[in-house]
């Protein structure tokens, strides 16, 4: 049997040459394979989670692998019904997640990373959802570093895009590149296999579970087709032009402001550049300069269009058209809208985008910030986030750690701050968290001060940090010159909340910014 490495490796070769492949379902037998699947999964949190039966990771062994493959090898392999659950979404209602067997999972796994590794070389550069070495990060640097001088904003969100795939197009969309009908029907049964509510099954005609290792591979491989349609479709359709044309009234101003300086009249001048610099150096209304711009993140899709707003209605409908007459889906009319981009902001994947615009900011005399895009934290998001350690307004222990370590709790809270601000660095405005962090470490004090039947004020006061004379002996820091210097180096940019020591005195250090150097004990 070939080292797993080497048959990945060569179906990215295949990929990338854009060959077809056709006896991918033998793959299915090399145990090398899923002992390379069991690796990615088994330290998983789901991993222990029982889907329609008792089965988990645990006893996991070489003979479970052997008859799986003999089963695959005679074609009686079948995939269970996954065991259906509910979690709330934002807006009230419920999302459905699939949650499939261990045996399910472990072939899913292995069918998934044999997609992955002929369809990725030829995925769009657009995407960036369930990708390797892409995520939200790069779609957002992607918008923030190259849609420069966008004029409108088309959100596009797919209604239930998971739910509402349609598996003849799929498994159409997969046999135009896979010549292998054995691995087709093996795909096709396993979007068949329904699921079990309340011990009830239930069919599935159209969607991949939510929860599945294999879904959100098959999502990209369906989406693909929306990507190549935008890219070769639209993009060229509506993007043309090299630059705007100069605008006639700044080249006006500017032979003006040479004529006055020809007559030494320095107060014209003056006058002159500051009514040139309300006024845009390129003509934004250039009827022969367009440009479209598109990323996506799973089934969030945001296009950057500079032109009229007549042409925006025009992309939004023809995406629309398309997913509804080639994909079978629909877009969200709540959820796809168009924005302005300079006096409204766009949401994608949890961040306000908006351009710039400041004529009075000048760098090196010109205008610099204009047209760039500023990535913000959205203001509900911070209060979002700080309703969780909040009650009636006001920062609240959490019951819940109470019975951990002090380091226990401490981490907790630490972990949580830094998901949160890690995520939002790219942001212009991460300043804001600010708050999030009094009222986070506000609760901490609180729940450290109840698990301890004490005061807020007492554990404060045994946290601050101390430090030690150069000549020897040990002094307590005064508190008010402490808390000044951590306030005035803090940022929410520093890997804050570190934890450290045990007992409620490394609560100092936990929340300490990485700029400030910890004072000697």
């Amino acid at each position: 049997m070939q080292n797993a490495e080497t048959v990945l490796e060569v179906l990215r070769e295949r990929g990338r040459r854009g060959l077809p492949c056709d006896e991918l379902y033998r793959q299915l037998f090399n145990p090398q394979l899923y002992l390379l699947a069991y690796g990615r999964i088994y330290s998983n949190k789901g991993a222990m989670t029982p889907g329609p039966d008792a089965e988990t990771a645990d006893g996991m062994s070489m003979g479970k692998i052997e008859r799986i493959i003999d089963a695959l090898r005679h074609e009686r392999y079948r995939f269970k019904p996954v065991r259906r659950h509910y979690i709330p979404k934002k807006d009230g209602r419920k999302r459905s997640l699939g949650l499939p067997s261990w045996s399910d999972k472990l072939v899913g796994e292995v069918v998934r990373l044999l997609l992955e590794a002929y369809y990725e070389p030829q995925f769009s550069g657009c995407s960036h959802g369930f990708r390797p070495g892409r995520g939200c990060h790069t779609a957002l640097r992607e918008v923030a570093n190259t849609w420069t001088g966008t004029t409108w904003f088309i959100e596009g969100d797919i209604s239930r895009c998971f739910d509402e795939l349609d598996h003849q197009v799929m498994v159409a969309t997969l046999g135009e590149r896979i010549h292998d009908h054995r691995l087709l029907r093996l795909i096709s049964q396993m979007l068949a296999a329904g699921y079990l509510e309340d011990w009830v099954w239930g069919a599935t005609l159209s969607g991949a579970p939510q929860g599945g290792v294999l879904s959100p591979c098959l999502s990209n491989i369906y989406l693909n087709r929306l990507d190549a349609f935008v890219e070769t479709v639209l993009m060229p359709e509506y993007t043309r032009g090299v630059r705007r044309k100069p605008n006639p009234e700044h080249k006006r101003i500017t032979s003006a402001i040479g004529r006055a300086r020809k007559r030494g009249d320095h107060a014209a001048v003056r006058a002159l550049r500051m009514q040139q610099h309300r006024l845009p150096g390129l003509d934004p209304y250039d009827p022969d300069y367009r440009r479209l711009r598109y990323v996506r993140y799973a089934d969030d899709i945001l296009l950057g269009f500079a032109g009229p707003r007549s042409e925006a209605e025009e992309i939004k409908r023809r995406l629309g058209q398309f997913l509804h007459e080639e994909l079978a889906l629909e877009l969200s009319e709540t959820k796809t809208l168009i924005t302005h981009a300079r006096t409204s902001a766009a949401r994608f994947l949890g961040y306000e985008i908006t351009v710039q615009h400041d004529d009075r900011k000048l760098t090196a005399g010109r205008r610099a910030v204009n047209g760039g895009i500023r990535l913000s934290v959205p203001r509900e998001v911070i209060a979002t986030k700080c309703a969780r350690y909040m009650q009636r307004g006001k920062p609240e222990r959490r019951p819940e750690l109470m019975n951990e370590q002090d380091h226990a709790i401490i981490s907790q809270y630490g972990a949580e701050y830094r998901g949160i601000v890690q995520y939002y660095l790219l942001a212009g405005d991460v300043y804001r968290l600010d708050r999030l962090r009094w009222v986070m470490l506000t609760s901490l004090l609180k729940t450290l001060a109840g698990k301890h039947d004490s005061t807020v004020t007492k554990i404060a006061a045994s946290t601050r940090p101390r430090s030690r004379r150069r000549t020897g002996g040990a002094h307590a820091c005064k508190p008010s010159l402490i808390a000044a210097r951590a306030r005035r180096r803090w940022s929410p940019r520093s890997v804050a909340f570190r934890s450290g020591g045990r007992g409620p005195r490394s609560c100092g250090t936990a929340f300490r910014s990485e700029r400030t150097p910890a004072a000697k004990s």
